[in-house]
């Protein structure tokens, strides 16, 4: 973080609710090191009869908490942002920026807010890189140059690739702690020590029934690794023990 605000930032407004609830107004240059990663959403979420996009929550293992989206592109980057071992906390709507552009006023809610384990602030914006026209550019572009000037980072995510996205909703289905067993997960580091493919390696441990959900939620966890950029999970699918230097 920045010891102090750029003067860049004076002319931006912040408009959020904060972590004790309560809703603030004020320029960016006063509150940018707030903790909007507790943020409440800064705007409700549609939900009406007939509409396209499906909006819920989703509930983000690294900060036990329910994080909004409203569509399955915005649900699919929650998933990869809480799957991230960099990301300790995220937030959704977690605030709207206001700024005069010399002719009117304008505004943009970024999607999400992230915090990083090293301290350092995300702003994220989800969009399919088909859907970006030349506005929604513009806009993308001064809410980096803002983020940058106060020290944050910004990403703008589109939709999550095959089979990367498969892999990571299966996964994501083993995330809570339940399905954490301490007994297996210590044969399965042991077992894995070397790559073997997933089945057989599971098996080596145990029932496959009892043995399989810890086995993907270490994979969640990336205590085991596996190629999930490439191909589907699968039975042969090479797992092993992740790098202990790991961030």
């Amino acid at each position: 973080m920045r010891a102090s605000a750029p003067e860049y930032a004076s002319g931006i407004e912040v408009g959020f609710v904060d972590a004790d609830g309560v809703e603030r107004s004020e320029p960016l240059a006063r509150c940018w090191a707030e903790a909007f990663e507790l943020a409440s959403p800064a705007r409700s979420f549609a939900s009406f009869k007939g509409q396209k996009n499906f909006t819920g929550e989703y509930w983000a293992a690294t900060s036990r908490t329910q994080v909004g989206y409203e569509s399955w592109v915005e649900r699919d980057a929650a998933m990869a942002l809480d799957f991230d071992p960099a990301v300790v906390a995220l937030s959704s709507q977690p605030f709207r920026l206001t700024w005069t552009d010399g002719e009117r006023e304008r505004g943009h809610t970024p999607d999400y807010f992230v915090r990083l384990r090293d301290g350092t602030g995300v702003v994220v914006d989800v969009r399919p890189e088909d859907l970006v026209d030349e506005d929604t550019a513009e806009v993308f572009a001064f809410t980096a140059r803002v983020c940058e000037e106060v020290g944050w980072q910004f990403r703008h995510v589109g939709d999550l690739h095959q089979p990367y996205r498969v892999n990571l909703r299966w996964l994501s289905r083993y995330r809570h702690g339940r399905c954490y067993h301490a007994p297996s997960a210590d044969r399965l580091r042991e077992v894995f020590a070397e790559p073997q493919p997933l089945l057989a390696g599971a098996e080596h441990v145990g029932d496959r029934l009892a043995v399989l959900p810890v086995l993907y939620h270490l994979l969640w966890q990336q205590e085991l690794t596996a190629d999930l950029v490439t191909a589907p999970l699968g039975t042969d699918t090479l797992v092993h023990l992740a790098s202990r230097d790991r961030p």
